[in-house]
């Protein structure tokens, strides 16, 4: 019961560029071959499955060096930073 009273805390392993850039790397690459990246990255951060993601480019390579819940949380900050707080 005291673990629902108490907010965990994590901290970002990765910089928030390096992560950035390698989101880039990978959006370029799925939409080169033709796939939606948005899905795409969506499917892989879901499941964890790699082959959601092409290894044209090195794009599987790259976003294997990133821990999902990583991206999950530069994604947020930059949604955060971009949309939220421009309308407060």
């Amino acid at each position: 019961m005291s673990e629902l009273k108490s907010t965990k805390s994590i901290e970002l392993v990765q910089e928030q560029t390096q992560v950035e850039e390698i989101l880039k790397s990978v959006y370029r690459a799925l939409q080169t071959k033709g796939y939606d990246p948005v899905s795409q990255i969506v499917g892989y951060i879901m499941s964890g499955d790699p082959t959601y993601i092409t290894s044209y480019a090195n794009a599987r390579y790259l976003i294997s060096q990133v821990e999902r819940d990583d991206i999950l949380e530069v994604l947020l900050k930059t949604y955060i930073r971009e949309v939220l707080d421009k309308k407060a």
